[in-house]
């Protein structure tokens, strides 16, 4: 019900205060704001507000306030009008606001997209909007193929997205005359790879799984490997999952591949061996950013004993190693000489590893016998990006799981002893 108050018989200013004291219990709502307005400048014509004493002014403006429910600062600029104008008016212009062209769906595609690929940069989550567009044909992602690498970050401080996304030891002194110590000169070409191994940690004097990262230096390449120990029977299963021919194997000065059972490997495949040099951090600086990127964010950094090396390898050979390489893109970089000449690195060029790959020049002449690039992109093509990465996180939640039940089985075995019965 809508009730219309008619205030013309308040006059002075006793009546206001008045008035004022018994409308603190009453809320007063106005038709519009045109409304509201003319109100106010027929109030202030009808006492004299610019010639009432300061005291007066303040019950008016109280009264003004309680009546339309503005505040105070409000009240003030439109008195302020009314002295500069003579009258009280409804300012029709609007602030320019931009468009939205990003609906809520799309930031539902990029909570789908960074879920399953865990948050990657905004260049890569760019490119795999335009490779789902425009090559797996998911028509839904047209608006987002064509976002730009920043905005793709202000949709993540959007609160739809905010509300549904949940995430120094001294290497000693090597003196062994294993490998060279030199940066590898790749010439552009891939089969130049960068190896580095992550140890998933100890527990009660318990070694953990070993994590085996190999990384080309062009293509970027990826295969990773989980292993009990280091050694050519584990290493070896690892370099054939390469599509194209290996020319080079650098490392740093660790044991684990400075040792003659790798040194013969290597040598038995025709493969150089070389070592990162002295205060040379850069030498293998692919692989350990790698290491961070990819298997401690993958992985964590939890305990995982070695009984489980195996089922983790699986995982790797089946599902990780396939996601890298055909559904993640890298950034690329390109030298830039600034006007100081010195070498600055940009990443405009984001591609999966496949398609880096199929960028190269005469490209067929570097892949392994039998292995061809329709090959390569019928693995790409069987999922899209999306798919697969989704595909690959259920995977390593099962595998997750089968390591959470196997301790909790592990703490109620050591309660069972405890209590002096054993339960198998």
């Amino acid at each position: 019900m809508t009730i219309t108050m008619n205030d013309s018989h308040i006059t002075s200013i006793a009546q206001v205060r008045e008035f004022s004291k018994v409308a603190r219990v009453i809320e007063f709502k106005g038709e519009s704001r045109k409304e509201k307005y003319e109100w106010i400048g027929e109030v202030l014509i009808r006492f004299r507000y610019f010639s009432l004493r300061k005291k007066d002014k303040s019950y008016i403006k109280e009264y003004l306030m309680r009546i339309t429910g503005y505040s105070d600062p409000q009240i003030t600029r439109l008195i302020a009008r009314k002295k500069k104008t003579g009258k009280v008016f409804l300012n029709e212009t609007r602030r320019y606001s931009f468009p939205k062209i990003y609906t809520p769906n799309d930031v539902a595609l990029l909570i789908k997209t960074d879920t399953a690929h865990e948050r990657l940069s905004g260049p890569a989550t760019k490119r795999i909007f335009a490779r789902e567009y425009e090559v797996f044909g998911n028509k839904e992602y047209a608006r987002l193929k064509d976002i730009s690498s920043s905005h793709i970050y202000n949709l993540r401080n959007r609160r739809q997205y905010i509300s549904n996304v949940k995430f120094f030891v001294k290497t000693k002194a090597c003196k062994v005359s294993i490998g060279e110590r030199r940066k590898p000169d790749n010439q552009g070409k891939p089969g130049y790879l960068r190896v580095d191994t992550v140890h998933q940690g100890d527990l009660d004097k318990e070694k953990g799984v070993y994590h085996i990262n190999i990384v080309d230096e062009i293509v970027q390449w990826e295969v990773v490997g989980c292993v009990e120990k280091i050694s050519e029977y584990y290493l070896k299963p690892l370099l054939e999952q390469f599509p194209f021919k290996i020319f080079n194997f650098h490392s740093d000065n660790g044991s684990e591949y400075i040792n003659r059972v790798v040194a013969r490997l290597l040598n038995k495949l025709l493969i150089d061996q070389t070592k990162s040099r002295p205060s040379h951090s850069g030498d293998n600086g692919l692989a350990e950013t790698k290491n961070g990127a990819i298997i401690r964010k993958h992985m964590g950094y939890i305990h995982i004993p070695q009984r489980y090396a195996n089922k983790i390898n699986e995982f790797y050979q089946k599902y990780f190693n396939v996601y890298l390489n055909y559904h993640r893109p890298c950034g690329y970089a390109t030298d830039v000489i600034n006007e100081k000449g010195k070498i600055r690195k940009i990443y405009k060029s984001y591609m999966t590893p496949c398609e880096k790959l199929k960028s190269i020049e005469n490209a067929n002449q570097y892949l392994k016998d039998g292995v061809t690039l329709e090959i390569l992109d019928n693995i790409a093509n069987e999922k899209s990006d999306n798919e697969f990465a989704a595909l690959m996180q259920k995977e390593k939640g099962e595998l997750f799981n089968k390591f959470k039940q196997s301790k909790l089985r592990s703490s109620m075995t050591s309660v069972s002893f405890i209590s002096g019965s054993y339960v198998d």
